[in-house]
């Protein structure tokens, strides 16, 4: 079975729309929601989260993307074109994080926030984005952990069958 196949959720004349980024889109979602509902428990105004996404989200992405192909430029160093061709995979959490961490102060600094209180209606977010975004990676059969080699422990959700190792 094409590899593919399984994680495509549909495609429209050669556009194919994946589950991990289904999964990943609403982890961002359900994200937005809960900061936009604690920044109102706090007395800011939604628009406060939606001004901070719109500027963060890309950069992220962006930053996420660079911090892949950085480490893994012996894939890029011969067609650097390729740095670009994002539909074929490679972002990394770590660098979106960094990225959103850069954009978190200077979005503080600009808008005369204290940057903790920021942080503390962010940070319950990007956990649950990271949380439902490994259920993208498990779609993927990627990311997962070693090999289980005691059988009182080889089921679900101490383990999952993988099936390209």
């Amino acid at each position: 079975m094409d590899k593919y196949a399984i994680e495509k959720l549909f495609g429209i004349e050669g556009f194919n729309v994946a589950w991990y980024g289904v999964i990943i889109a609403f982890g961002m979602l359900l994200g937005v929601i809960l900061a936009i509902k604690t920044a109102k428990q706090r007395g800011y105004k939604a628009d406060l989260i939606i001004d901070f996404i719109l500027i963060a989200l890309p950069i992220s992405i962006i930053c996420a993307r660079t911090y892949y192909v950085i480490f893994e430029w012996s894939s890029y160093s011969n067609n650097p074109l390729k740095i670009f061709a994002v539909w074929e995979g490679g972002i990394a959490i770590f660098g979106g994080v960094i990225g959103g961490f850069i954009i978190a102060i200077l979005f503080a600094k600009i808008n005369k926030l204290p940057f903790w209180e920021l942080t503390d209606i962010l940070t319950p977010s990007l956990i649950l984005g990271q949380a439902i975004g490994r259920w993208g990676n498990f779609v993927n059969q990627e990311a997962f952990g070693n090999l289980i080699t005691d059988p009182s422990f080889q089921f679900f959700p101490f383990g999952v069958y993988i099936d390209n190792l």
